[in-house]
């Protein structure tokens, strides 16, 4: 066993900055035993993206969302005919058609409903929770009457998030980005007002404007010199640890590395914080027009994820319930009262027009390459769902269920897998393990299911 010569306790690394500036930092307290140091091999692939895209009421009825439904002989235009891979893209699935989406039809929310508070079976309610979290509502403080309620945990994107296998000891600067299109609110509270939680009581209010977006991506920090500095001191020391480090013995150089690794943390967040993405797009308009501003909101947000400022992200195009007014398509009422009125033919017609905002968003991702040459799309599992299968008597029966992307080549692209009540998360099993994330099973409270659906991972 090789002797290591003691160290002095007040031990520090020693540099220069430009100028001959001399400066130091000190290092911990070191023993001696070799312990195995955590290899931080670089990945040669780029890592995946993780991203929902919500809209608003569902989709057009049909039988299929109950016996009411089917009454008036209403076509489903969202099933497509054949399953499997290659089906052909259905009325409504066409806007979709060129970004080879993959679709899970049939599937329904398996969690139980309490019977106190009563109300907890609304697909309004139950539908969403299911479909972003997994789990039900949190029964305390439900109140059915005045539409009050919070998450028991996590919605997915936040899940994504803070997993420690998704971004692992590397985040980039920005966990995830939430953003909305459309500002039309059924209510201006909770789960009318957002999509995203981080857990309960705990709503994240999405970026509705592209200025604030775009200031909050690219505005270089008015302190950046300051950033600057101290970034450049870390760089300084580099050298006198290396040489420190070949003197140690094993658990001093594993104690030695988690303190360079923090104060690699350190810079690479100032990094972060202080320098800008060599891409920065010319500062954004605005529109009330939902594809003109999909298409700009979805243009900032593919430069973010090519910069890798980002790999999370939520896109609510219309809040839950929405009360946007579709006067472009020639729909006089708000579209939640329009659903209620029974009005197919303008529901249908919007939820085309959805689909095509939720195609331009894609449209940005296939278009965009990162350093690797992969587009974000082919590096994407993006969710696209809403909070029931229709919004005229509420159904949760027939949840809509989009896998756009190919997950870094883990997902198939283009496969139609149906399944009659079958569990609806059996969706985020797949997607998780699409993306890298271990799991064995999701779902909570009833909705338990180790299962994925079949034939859409590689």
């Amino acid at each position: 066993m090789t002797l290591i010569k003691p160290l002095a306790r007040r031990t520090f690394l020693r540099g220069a900055l430009g100028g001959g500036a001399a400066v130091s930092l000190a290092v911990p307290l070191l023993d001696a035993m070799i312990p195995t140091r955590r290899a931080h091999a670089a990945d040669p692939t780029s890592p995946p993206i993780f991203g929902i895209f919500y809209w608003a009421n569902g989709m057009p009825w049909h039988a299929g969302h109950g016996p009411t439904q089917g009454q008036g002989g209403y076509t489903d235009l969202w099933t497509p005919a054949a399953t499997g891979p290659g089906y052909a893209p259905s009325p409504l699935l066409t806007p979709l058609a060129a970004h080879n989406v993959s679709i899970a039809t049939g599937l329904t929310p398996h969690t139980a409903v309490p019977d106190a508070p009563p109300g907890q079976s609304d697909g309004h309610m139950r539908g969403w929770h299911v479909a972003l979290t997994g789990d039900r509502m949190r029964a305390e403080g439900f109140d059915h009457p005045s539409h009050t309620m919070t998450v028991l945990r996590p919605t997915l994107d936040q899940y994504v998030a803070t997993h420690p296998e998704f971004y692992g000891n590397s985040p980039s600067r920005f966990r995830s980005l939430v953003l909305g299109i459309s500002g039309a609110r059924f209510h201006d509270y909770g789960h009318w007002n957002a999509i995203s939680y981080s857990g309960p009581d705990s709503a994240i209010a999405p970026i509705m404007s592209p200025a604030q977006l775009y200031s909050l991506l690219f505005d270089v920090p008015g302190d950046l010199v300051a950033l600057g500095h101290r970034a450049r001191l870390l760089d300084a020391v580099k050298d006198d640890a290396q040489s420190l480090r070949a003197r140690l013995g094993s658990v001093d150089r594993q104690r030695l590395d988690d303190h360079l690794d923090h104060l690699n943390e350190i810079q690479r967040r100032l990094e972060l914080t202080s320098g800008t993405c060599d891409a920065v797009p010319p500062p954004p308009g605005d529109s009330g027009d939902l594809l003109v501003k999909t298409d700009i909101m979805a243009q900032i947000l593919a430069v973010a994820l090519r910069c890798d400022l980002t790999r999370v992200f939520s896109f609510m195009l219309t809040a839950p319930a929405t009360t946007h007014v579709f006067d472009n398509l020639g729909v006089a009422n708000d579209m939640h009262k329009t659903c209620h009125d029974g009005a197919w033919e303008s529901v249908r017609a919007i939820t085309d027009y959805q689909m095509q905002a939720f195609a331009r968003l894609l449209d940005q991702m296939a278009a965009s390459k990162d350093a690797m040459d992969n587009t974000l799309l082919d590096r994407a599992c993006v969710f696209g769902t809403s909070e029931y299968g229709e919004g005229w008597q509420h159904s949760d029966l027939e949840m809509p269920v989009l896998l756009a992307g190919r997950a870094c080549g883990a997902m198939n692209p283009g496969v139609h897998v149906r399944e009659p009540g079958g569990n609806l998360s059996k969706a985020h099993v797949t997607m998780l393990r699409a993306i890298g994330i271990d799991t064995p099973s999701f779902g909570f409270n009833g909705g338990e299911t180790s299962d994925e659906l079949p034939g859409l991972l590689t």
